[in-house]
């Protein structure tokens, strides 16, 4: 047995009680071990009351974590040292003692070695599915430190890409996160990519092309402005590359759709790959919020597959997501003829109507344009729906960012209570930036949820520039919510604007900071960290009406769990942006691992295509750890700076704090190396 293993699965020989324990189950080759640990996973149903697969082989034997210092989310027994699984479930909860009862020949006992364990995190709003189809496609600024780094990253990706494909970057960045504080220039893009088309979309705001962009999508000083769009123009009329929303994202989305899409074969390993990466940060459940441009069933027909295949490591609830302005009560009526809420199985299955329900109740939240007056015709168009979803029994969920939009689209749901009423029927609100104590209580009176995300987080600065810092220190007013009783579950919504990374978002709730830094919230609105990890577990299962089934570490509840990289509970602020998991568990079985549980875990697929920005930066930016490293890296010039007329390879190499590669460049301002 090698070093390594011997270290994981080691036998418990220290006291009376476990002296009869005997020899750990376990073989010696890792490979095998991978295997028996990690068996494939459950298919979706397609019958309500389908009875779930039989677990494969291998699941039906007791898995045994001993010596992890256990956060349940259960207030009847807060921590716990050990906990043994069995056919997916928690079987017991507790001291290593009281656990290793449960332990038999064929057990699989895995030592922590002292880390931290939680509940799998569930973001209770994502756009996994849409977001699958295209993360081999995507160039992930997240978490870049400078924007020296991450143009020289745009640059490395174009010389990769091969001709018709573009460099996008799609979401989870800002600028007030770089060095610099700056949006890179479009004669900045162009430089690197002077060639490839390159999309970079920032926020709900604006998205940038370069000039082989604008020749691949047709736009001309011919092309007129869209209805809420703006084609950004030069004094001869024509287009810049800068594509304005004003007073929604709509020109942004259609133009990134213009771009090539993966083959089917390449959309599955796509989709695999962020499943992956959402197990490296944690994630075991997410409950899908749909998409524009996201039609059902033509766009599930990949996630129907992996799920058929058994091959999901990320449990997914989705919602359906109307994609025909002015038909929107067509596109329910027709769908809740097609599916019911609830079919499928605990991997997969369906969850109801949005977040789109109407168009005319959209309301955007770009905080650089002013808040958007919803449609005079939007309470009727919008109770047609309500009332249908109602009758039907269909769970629905509406984006809504403003007090305002919120103040009048509860107005119709208390119409349609009136003479349908909600009865319990699963509702909610997502993320109700503004919305005020009067509103909360009225979703409290009518049974609704709140799904919060931080977008404020990414957009924090310009909320504070439009609306100050009085009206910032409570936005979303989260405390408030939960004193008034209102189920609230934590999300990203992720991937278009906000990080798909969970531990930003714990890290917003925690400090109050945004990204770039900036304090929106003093302690008052801060959350604690349990409180905070509560809403990312336990409080996200309400969403999908799982509370009682998964988000806490116990008996009888779905083995959904995450080791962490370091204590979330202890460490700095700061530090919680750059927790991970090293291993991560999905109804009993190890589906990621790293560090000392990596041969525990299932070997990770190659990426394809060859190409693919995932090859080379894979996923959220992870700092680089030591100064062997930093030299290993390639450099992209030679000699002095002819800006700042510092020596480049000099001073990277120095004992001085500047020698961190990941943050040099932007810490000087200088992006010289870049082209």
């Amino acid at each position: 047995m090698n070093n390594n293993r011997r270290n994981i699965l080691k036998s418990v020989a220290s006291g009376a009680a476990l002296a009869t324990f005997g020899a750990i189950a376990g073989r010696s080759d890792p490979a095998a071990a991978a295997n028996a640990a990690s068996p494939s996973l459950p298919a979706t149903a397609r019958e309500p009351g389908r009875k779930e697969q039989a677990v494969a082989a291998g699941a039906s034997s007791t898995m045994i974590l001993i010596n992890g210092r256990f956060h349940t989310v259960d207030k009847s027994r807060p921590t716990a040292t050990a906990v043994a699984i069995k056919d997916g479930k928690f079987l017991a909860v507790g001291d290593i003692e009281d656990v290793m009862r449960h332990r038999s020949a064929d057990s699989q006992v895995i030592d922590l070695n002292g880390r931290t364990v939680i509940p799998g995190l569930n973001d209770s709003h994502i756009h996994l599915i849409r977001g699958g189809l295209n993360y081999n496609l995507e160039l992930r600024w997240e978490g870049v430190p400078s924007l020296a780094d991450a143009l020289r990253m745009l640059k490395e990706q174009a010389l990769r890409t091969p001709n018709p494909q573009w460099v996008r970057v799609v979401g989870g960045w800002t600028e007030f996160q770089f060095a610099e504080k700056r949006m890179p220039t479009l004669e900045e893009i162009n430089a690197a990519a002077p060639d490839t088309p390159v999309f970079v979309l920032h926020l709900y705001d604006r998205a940038l092309l370069n000039r082989a962009a604008l020749r691949a999508v047709g736009y001309t000083k011919d092309t007129p402005n869209p209805p809420g769009g703006e084609i950004q123009r030069d004094a001869s009329g024509n287009p810049t590359g800068m594509l304005i929303a004003r007073p929604n994202a709509l020109i942004l989305y259609a133009t990134l759709a213009k771009g090539p899409a993966l083959p089917r074969e390449l959309q599955v390993n796509s989709t695999r790959q962020f499943m992956r990466e959402l197990n490296r940060l944690g994630i075991t459940s997410t409950i899908d919020a749909g998409g524009g441009f996201q039609n059902y069933p033509e766009d599930y027909e990949i996630i129907d597959q992996l799920a058929r295949e058994q091959q999901l490591t990320v449990r997914i609830a989705y919602n359906l997501f109307t994609q025909n302005k002015g038909k929107e009560l067509e596109d329910f009526q027709k769908w809740t003829s097609m599916i019911k809420p609830g079919q499928g199985d605990d991997f997969y299955r369906h969850n109801g109507a949005g977040e789109m329900l109407v168009f005319s109740a959209a309301d955007f939240e770009d905080f650089l344009e002013p808040r958007p007056e919803l449609a005079a015709g939007m309470e009727d168009e919008l109770e047609k729906v309500v009332r249908h979803l109602v009758s039907q029994r269909w769970p629905f969920r509406l984006h809504a960012t403003y007090d305002e939009s919120i103040s009048r689209m509860l107005d119709v749901f208390e119409k349609v209570n009136r003479d349908t009423p909600f009865n319990g029927l699963r509702w909610m609100f997502d993320h109700a930036e503004t919305i005020t104590p009067r509103n909360i209580d009225r979703v409290h009176a009518l049974g609704g949820g709140i799904a919060i995300q931080h977008r404020m987080a990414f957009q924090g600065e310009y909320f504070v520039e439009r609306y100050g810092t009085d009206a910032a220190a409570q936005t979303p007013p989260i405390k408030r919510m939960l004193e008034a009783g209102v189920p609230v579950g934590g999300g990203t919504d992720a991937t278009r604007v906000a990080s798909y990374n969970p531990w930003t978002a714990l890290y917003w709730l925690v400090s109050g900071r945004t990204v770039g830094g900036m304090k929106l919230y003093q302690s008052g609105a801060q959350l604690s960290r349990d409180t905070a990890l509560e809403l990312w577990t336990n409080g996200s299962a309400w969403f999908s009406s799982d509370q009682g089934k998964k988000g806490r570490i116990q008996e009888g509840q779905l083995a959904d769990l995450a080791v962490l990289s370091a204590d979330f509970f202890s460490i700095q602020e700061d530090a919680i942006k750059s927790l991970e998991s090293v291993m991560t568990v999905v109804g009993g079985k190890i589906v990621f691992g790293a560090g000392e549980f990596r041969e525990l875990a299932p070997p990770p697929i190659p990426v394809l295509p060859d190409w693919s920005p995932v090859k080379t930066v894979p996923g959220h930016y992870r700092q680089v750890n030591t100064k062997q490293q930093v030299a290993a890296l390639p450099h992209q010039c030679a000699g002095a700076c002819g800006v700042h007329m510092h020596a480049h390879d000099v001073a990277r190499k120095s004992s001085v704090p500047v020698s961190n590669y990941a943050g040099f460049w932007g810490a000087l301002g200088c992006s010289c190396f870049a082209f």
